[in-house]
């Protein structure tokens, strides 16, 4: 079951994402602390990251120039949210996606396991380069 840690100040959405989030298999926790998120995540096995970009008294997306500067939880994936447009901001800050609020709960759900899908799969099936076998002798 993956595990995934939301980063938002309004408890209502925590909450009501939390209680969709577990219905559709996912294990969830949240906090409106920005500056405790790499400790939380480093400590709770986290598998992906769902972060409201303004935060109370703090920036979303330095949070995920945080996490990408981490090499322990560089490779997780993150989706921002927002009520308002950031989305160019949001990708250039690290971000694998971004969602404009209010948004649908099963949407969010599916992309959050194409996501999780994309990380887990073999290096070949992400189209990444195959280290060559050193058994083989090279042939020129």
């Amino acid at each position: 079951m993956a595990h995934i840690l939301i980063v938002d100040d309004d408890r209502a959405t925590v909450r009501l994402l939390t209680m969709l989030l577990e219905m559709d298999g996912f294990e969830v926790s949240g906090t409106a602390r920005p500056d405790a998120v790499l400790e939380k995540a480093r400590t709770g096995a986290v598998d992906a990251f769902l972060i409201d970009c303004h935060l109370a008294g703090s920036d979303g997306l330095d949070l995920v120039r945080e996490i990408r500067a981490d090499a322990d939880l560089a490779s997780k994936p993150i989706i921002v949210s927002s009520g308002k447009y950031v989305k160019p901001e949001a990708l250039e800050a690290g971000a694998n996606l971004f969602v404009l609020k209010p948004f649908s709960p099963a949407d969010l759900s599916a992309e959050l396991s194409e996501l999780l899908a994309e990380r887990d799969a073999p290096s070949e099936e992400r189209g990444e380069p195959q280290a060559a076998d050193a058994s083989q002798e090279d042939e020129s």
